[in-house]
């Protein structure tokens, strides 16, 4: 009776100690985590976003530019006109439409007195306006999508 005893003991205790071991593995783990998040100094985020990739501007339309992506390292001009960055063929476009701006990685747009207007997600821009992933732009006849 003593072996049937012995033997129910070990089935029972082993499965425990292992359950005890994993438990502590992953406290461990999560300690140390922790020590690696708090030993960062205190502009590890920023410089942990300009790393990724920054936001673009991609063309929807004209449908002959769609898929053609537009990067914004500083500050980028859009209109008709040569003295533009961004040189766009189309009527309803002015000679300088809108100004994108590129500050740390986040994108903003601002018309710059336009006869039609700039628009996002179909909105009037008035001033100057925050663009996120997936804002859809309008200026003239030309639409961009908002891309990382």
């Amino acid at each position: 009776m003593s072996l049937v005893a012995a033997t129910n003991y070990a089935a029972v205790i082993r499965p425990l100690q292992v359950l005890v071991m994993v438990v502590a593995i992953l406290f461990f783990a999560r300690v140390l985590r922790v020590a690696a998040v708090q030993a960062r100094p205190v502009d590890y985020e920023k410089r942990a976003r300009r790393r990724r990739r920054q936001l673009a501007l991609e063309f929807i339309e004209p449908e002959s530019r769609s898929g053609e992506r537009v990067e914004i390292e500083d500050g980028v001009t859009i209109g008709r006109s040569r003295d533009c960055d961004l040189i766009l063929y189309d009527t309803y476009l002015s000679t300088r439409h809108a100004r994108l701006s590129n500050d740390e990685g986040d994108l903003s747009i601002e018309d710059l007195g336009s006869t039609n207007g700039t628009y996002v997600n179909q909105e009037l821009v008035k001033g100057r306006v925050h663009l996120e992933r997936g804002d859809v732009v309008q200026v003239g006849g030309v639409l961009f999508e908002v891309v990382r």
